[in-house]
């Protein structure tokens, strides 16, 4: 796939993910029931997140972009290392909550956000990783660091 069909279809992929957080946010504005709208509204927020995925693919693909600069690595370390911290937390307590958990709506919905949370952290380690581990982070090094956390293991 040459750069203009790339970007043709990141283009268009961003457009597909502003339709699916317009119609979940359409469709639960008479929603009463907290849990079903929250969850609908959590799918369009994945779409929002998909959306600037797809939109730093398509500024990385159709212009030179810097990467990290370099004054900016020690307090971007900081910042990711506290961030560690608090996923951290956040997965040891929704582990011991779980078990005591005896309503399979609230187990399912815990279940989802350790999910997110245990792949948040692993993400998070490897990106602190690749900044501590090189003066100049490039994009292809980092991508390499990180492509493994990205691609679902069915």
């Amino acid at each position: 796939m040459n750069d203009k069909e790339k970007i043709e279809f990141f283009v268009n992929q961003i457009n597909l993910e502003k339709e699916i957080v317009e119609a979940a946010e359409s469709s639960i504005k008479d929603v009463k029931n907290e849990l079903v709208r929250e969850l609908i509204l959590a799918i369009a927020l994945d779409s929002k997140k998909h959306a600037g995925m797809l939109n730093a693919l398509l500024t990385i693909t159709s212009s030179v972009q810097p990467f990290i600069e370099e004054e900016k690595l020690d307090e971007l370390s900081e910042n990711i290392e506290k961030h560690i911290e608090l996923e951290a937390k956040a997965i040891e307590t929704y582990k011991e909550i779980l078990p005591e958990l005896e309503n399979d709506q609230e187990k399912i919905v815990i279940q989802a956000i350790l999910s997110d949370e245990l792949r948040h952290h692993a993400l998070l380690k490897r990106i602190l990783t690749s900044i501590k581990e090189r003066e100049a982070l490039t994009q292809e090094d980092f991508w390499d660091s990180i492509k493994d956390d990205f691609i679902p293991q069915y």
